[in-house]
């Protein structure tokens, strides 16, 4: 979690000392670097992120609630809270807590779609729904994410049940890291699939923190 500022530099309507309004990304833990990049490439330096264990991705119907935790915590500090969260497998759970609290969210279904772009994303849906994404945090934590947690470590003959279906691995990465893209690939041949690398960059999620910055 970035730094939260101390309640001595903040007032009760959310502003810091100097009167500006104070910004608050909630955010999973997957997409923390890329965020706290974006924040210090602004120059944001009112936007504070708290993030949520990215291992909530595994259980979807922990989010919205963990969620409402977090923005019952904090809010009070705040002018503004953004969720930086796409609908990320909760069925528009996500969507119905940003309405019922009056926040803006992150676009589309989840962060495959936004960092590609939802309306590209959405279009080649049909041609793709053979296709397993990574992103850069994903590529560092296929293990702990995707590969122990499926019991694959342990048993390997389940490899097919679970991946079977799929053609290729599809690497969206996020920067140029030949190291990542070693990794992405490697994972593309433990599964037995064939291997794509797209750069996105940060696509729709730079849109979004900097909108939500300069407001």
């Amino acid at each position: 979690m970035a730094k939260l500022p101390s309640d001595e530099t903040l007032t009760e309507d959310g502003l810091a000392s100097d009167g500006t309004g104070r910004v608050l990304v909630l955010a999973c833990g997957a997409l923390a670097r890329e965020i706290i990049a974006l924040i210090e490439a602004n120059g944001f330096d009112h936007i504070d992120l708290h993030c949520l264990p990215a291992i909530l991705h595994n259980h979807p119907d922990r989010i919205p609630d963990a969620l409402r935790n977090a923005i019952d915590n904090m809010r009070a500090r705040y002018e503004t809270i953004f969720i930086a969260y796409a609908d990320c497998g909760t069925g528009g759970a996500v969507q119905a807590l940003a309405d019922e609290y009056g926040l803006e969210m992150l676009p589309g279904p989840h962060c495959y779609a936004f960092f590609e772009g939802t309306d590209r994303f959405v279009a080649r849906a049909e041609e793709e729904f053979t296709a397993f994404y990574l992103t850069d945090f994903l590529a560092r934590q296929f293990d702990a994410f995707v590969w122990r947690p499926l019991g694959l470590d342990r048993h390997p003959e389940l490899l097919d049940t679970y991946f079977g279906h799929y053609e290729k691995l599809v690497f969206q990465a996020q920067s140029d890291d030949p190291d990542l893209d070693r990794r992405a690939e490697d994972c593309a041949r433990r599964m037995g699939l064939a291997y794509e690398r797209r750069f996105t960059g940060y696509g729709e999620l730079a849109d979004a923190i900097g909108a939500i910055g300069r407001k």
